[in-house]
């Protein structure tokens, strides 16, 4: 479903964000992309998403070419940056009728499904509010409606932890888990290693731009925790640095 191929991407002034990274997401992957600050995790979400231009490499969405086809994947994936800026002079209702206008939702499937989960996620109430009286936990739960309205084939998520509630990560997850069962698949980046470990069935750590780690979940924790693995491939890339 996600094919990154050799990616770069460089700031200007020459600094290196992600350097020649290669993955693949398949289909019912619930994929963890995992790295410390500055490691290269949103840089490489934007440029699968299309925010951020590349200099080298290739991303491909379903078969699709980002750069050349970027319309056509847009249509199939949904993005949640890790801090939604959501036009706050809208209501929430206004808001996913305007994401379910540029999906192409029927009328009668979008009001059975933004009342399915606004009920879920406990905003159905908030729903005719301006979304400018809104705390950062409720926009955050209207974007991660306004991502599940349409049932994307890839789902892309920067830190979505962030801000939710208990009882709503606990929904996240699930319907993460139902997505997939339905033939989609989800790419996200988290700090929190306990989550990924629980919650992917495979992982990436990413370190100064670089794929230090890929494969499967279970595997990479036969004998140790994520953290345990995360700190010793952290580690083991500091003293390269060091050394060289």
């Amino acid at each position: 479903m996600l094919e990154i191929k050799n990616l770069t991407k460089t700031y200007k002034g020459g600094t290196p964000a992600v350097k020649d990274l290669t993955l693949t997401v398949h289909v019912g992957d619930i994929y963890g992309f995992i790295g410390h600050n500055g490691a290269g995790k949103t840089t490489t979400i934007k440029s699968i998403v299309g925010i951020h231009e590349f200099e080298q490499g290739e991303i491909l969405v379903d078969g699709k070419n980002v750069e050349k086809e970027p319309l056509a994947c847009k249509q199939i994936m949904a993005y949640i940056p890790d801090n939604p800026d959501i036009y706050e002079y809208l209501t929430g209702i206004q808001y996913l009728n305007f994401i379910a206008d540029v999906y192409g939702i029927s009328k009668e499937e979008r009001e059975e499904r933004i009342q399915k989960e606004a009920e879920d996620f406990g905003i159905l109430s908030a729903l005719g509010d301006l979304i400018s009286t809104y705390s950062h936990g409720m926009k955050q739960k209207l974007a991660i409606i306004g991502a599940l309205i349409h049932e994307p084939k890839l789902l892309i998520l920067d830190e979505p932890f962030v801000g939710l509630d208990p009882e709503a990560s606990l929904i996240l997850k699930e319907k993460m888990h139902t997505l997939c069962e339905k033939g989609s698949a989800i790419f996200f980046s988290t700090h929190v290693l306990e989550v990924a470990e629980k919650l992917c069935n495979r992982i990436a750590v990413i370190s100064k731009g670089k794929l230090m780690v890929e494969g499967d979940t279970k595997t990479l924790t036969k004998d140790k925790s994520l953290e345990e693995v995360f700190m010793e491939v952290i580690g083991h890339d500091k003293a390269n640095s060091t050394i060289n």
